[in-house]
């Protein structure tokens, strides 16, 4: 029997980070499956520190990255990450990207895919407890397990965030789940089923083994209120620009989608080139409130084409539809960096939205 699709909170820690355990306990309260918490050096909080704290306050609830970035030693990464797993006893899933935004604002660049390819490898090597050579050095964590045994736990899984073919093809190799990043829309995510399932036969793996989740960002409005539309439009713009790295499409309407992805592009590339990453306080805004992504960078329009925003009922049709095609587990962005500092949409989605997903 196929085991229900699994419902995560996504995006940046709550604010403020102080509050993390009682989020936690809110977000398992309301229905979540699981919390994955974002990692950017210098804009967020740490995320390991704050899974710790989220994995004593809870007992149910599942706790991972979304996405982790490669800029620490894979051996730093596994081990953080396996202290999660023991903390929370065994409710650990690492899911990690090639960093974008997350590094850009530390002006680099994201890593090669030939170098994440080899980073993923040698952190799935220390979460497996191995052997890891590094330029010709050898390094395991199973010392840590000699002198900690709670430690000890079955290694926690490995996603890959991905948009492109060659990040999926490298997830088919090595991960133990992919992760896509490219919207609600159903034709988009079969096209990158199809691709991930092709690229797991050429690499001689059944897809049956590699699990599929994927990023979607949900707004319950109502009516006029557009707050939690508004909550999600930096996320929106965060994940769209993914897709304009694409080469530009022939089709005129799918041509009309990716200007959209290309203004997002653009706009947030100057973001990140500013030494503050963006990061403006609201005008008389309680702490925590920012602007960090430019209105202009994420119009209505991507809004609708790329999201789900809408009344409980319209957005768990759409969450259903997205759950038939095979996904086992969908992060659900509710806020942006900054906004929504009593995770309302989050809440919200999880009382109103899950229990109509799961026909309670």
């Amino acid at each position: 029997m196929t085991p229900p699709v699994e419902f995560w909170r996504m995006g940046a820690t709550p604010v403020p980070v102080t509050r993390i355990a009682e989020f936690a306990r809110a977000f398992e309260a309301a229905g979540w499956d699981g919390l994955a918490i974002g990692e950017a050096h210098g804009l967020l909080p740490d995320p390991y520190a704050a899974l710790g704290v989220a994995a004593a306050a809870t007992t149910t609830l599942k706790l991972g990255t979304a996405v982790a970035v490669p800029l620490r030693h894979p051996l730093l990464a596994a081990s953080a990450m396996a202290t999660v797993q023991s903390l929370s006893g065994g409710r650990a899933r690492f899911c990690l990207g090639r960093g974008d935004g997350a590094v850009k604002v530390l002006q680099q660049k994201p890593m090669a895919v030939a170098q994440f390819d080899e980073y993923l490898r040698r952190l799935q090597g220390y979460l497996g407890r191995d052997v890891v050579e590094i330029d010709g050095i050898p390094s395991t964590m199973t010392r840590q397990d000699d002198i900690d045994p709670s430690i000890a736990l079955a290694k926690p899984p490995v996603d890959v965030a991905a948009t492109g073919p060659k990040t999926l093809e490298l997830a088919a190799r090595s991960a133990d789940g992919v992760s896509f990043s490219v919207g609600a829309g159903l034709d988009r995510l079969r096209n990158s089923i199809n691709l991930a399932h092709g690229a797991c036969r050429a690499a001689g793996r059944d897809v049956a083994d590699l699990e599929l989740g994927c990023y979607v960002q949900v707004a319950l409005t109502d009516g006029a209120d557009d707050s939690a539309r508004e909550a999600i439009r930096g996320l929106v713009v965060t994940h769209a620009r993914f897709s304009g790295f694409e080469a530009k499409p022939s089709d005129d309407v799918v041509a009309q989608e990716h200007a959209q992805y290309r203004t997002a592009v653009e706009t947030m590339e100057a973001v990140y080139r500013d030494p503050r990453g963006g990061v403006a306080r609201v005008e008389g805004g309680a702490p925590g409130e920012i602007d960090f992504y430019p209105r202009e960078a994420g119009a209505d329009e991507l809004i609708d084409q790329f999201a789900i925003a809408g009344p409980a009922e319209y957005c768990a049709q759409r969450l259903r539809e997205i759950a038939d095609l095979g996904i086992a587990r969908i992060y659900i962005g509710t806020r942006a960096v900054g906004v929504d500092l009593a995770e309302r949409n989050a809440e919200r989605i999880g009382r109103e939205v899950l229990p109509l997903v799961r026909g309670e």
